[in-house]
């Protein structure tokens, strides 16, 4: 039986906006409350996305401070911003360096590999979906810049190929903190898996093989991962919540979907790791 403690991990809002996900804090203010609550109950990893004064997702360094040292200010957590979708390199990189130069980064987002984002209304009306584009060149960057900056990759795991690219990315760039695999399902958007009892065993059998040694998260987007948590803990893997990953529409807050994810953690035997024991773990 697996007795090491769980990371848990609380994505408080997205890209998606508040006419898919009513519920997620959009202002500094309402991103710091939320980030603070969920910590105080038991997420000691944070993901956060900023908006400007419009409500609109945006890549901004100042406001992403804001954020970070407020919900550091009353509690101890991971707390880590997204990375933004500029095809251009060097756009993508700069809130990134921002926020190191000013010791606000300990972890970073690196998605190995493209992949469509296509949900299932818009088959029907022949409406395109959104291609996540994450070129090599732009994965070696950050990685690099995860080694010179010293914070660690937090991988998204689309398709299974991500996890064999960013293993052999990884491998080929000296001194990069060993990444976290955390892998994405999803009910309604069509790419790798839903979560299921034959998704997870596929996933838990293939990371053990392309990544033995790195730690693996469930999460999701529009996706229920919830009844799949307690085999995803006997399996090895972490957890993470909230409503940047919980079906669109999701009528809890992020508070409540922690609290449901401590008491499967506990209910489980299972102890939540602290942030000390999740940095040292590197």
């Amino acid at each position: 039986m697996n007795t090491e403690p769980v990371w848990l991990e609380v994505a408080l809002n997205g890209g998606a906006g508040l006419a898919y996900q009513p519920n997620i804090p959009i202002t500094p203010e309402a991103i710091i409350a939320d980030g603070v609550a969920c910590a105080k109950a038991g997420a000691s990893i944070i993901h956060l996305h900023v908006y400007d004064d419009d409500g609109k997702p945006f890549e901004n360094a100042d406001r992403y401070a804001l954020v970070i040292e407020g919900i550091r200010q009353q509690c101890d957590a991971i707390v880590y911003p997204t990375l933004g979708l500029s095809p251009v390199l060097e756009e993508r990189l700069e809130p990134v360096k921002d926020l190191a130069r000013r010791g606000l980064l300990e972890w970073g987002v690196v998605d190995p590999g493209s992949v469509n984002i296509t949900h299932t209304s818009q088959i029907a009306t022949k409406t395109d979906g959104f291609l996540y584009a994450n070129p090599d060149q732009h994965i070696r960057a950050l990685l690099e810049l995860s080694v010179e900056d010293n914070w660690r990759p937090a991988y998204a795991v689309y398709e299974p190929g991500f996890a064999r690219l960013g293993k052999a990315l990884a491998d080929s760039v000296n001194g990069v903190q060993t990444p976290i695999y955390r892998i994405m399902f999803s009910d309604n958007l069509l790419f790798g898996m839903a979560p299921s009892e034959m998704a997870l065993r596929f996933y838990a059998e293939h990371l053990a093989s392309v990544a033995p040694d790195a730690p693996w998260m469930v999460s999701g987007l529009d996706a229920n991962v919830e009844h799949i948590i307690p085999l995803a803990l006997e399996l090895g893997a972490h957890v993470r919540v909230g409503l940047e990953d919980a079906p669109f529409g999701c009528h809890f807050s992020n508070l409540e979907l922690v609290q449901q994810a401590v008491e499967l953690i506990e209910s489980s035997g299972r102890s939540i790791a602290t942030p000390a024991e999740i940095r040292a773990s590197v």
